[in-house]
């Protein structure tokens, strides 16, 4: 890339001030809509999480149980 005259604009340390002015304030670079492969990333990660806490909940259950069940006898 050559050298930009930015003296029509300003002299800043940006190559094109307007382009990064209009990102800004657009929200362009928001996630407000990621691609499809980093929402079904995110979407994975979050049945890996609720399948977790569901084993670790079924195992805690079953080992009461059966505390208490041998209680009994």
């Amino acid at each position: 890339m050559g050298r930009v005259d930015n003296r029509s604009i300003h002299t800043t340390v940006v190559r094109n001030a307007q382009f990064v002015s209009f990102i800004s304030e657009s929200r362009a670079a928001s996630r407000r809509h990621p691609d499809l492969h980093d929402r079904r990333l995110h979407r994975q990660k979050f049945i890996r999480t609720v399948l977790g806490v569901a084993l670790a909940t079924a195992f805690a259950w079953v080992a009461i149980e059966s505390a208490q069940a041998l209680s009994i006898f």
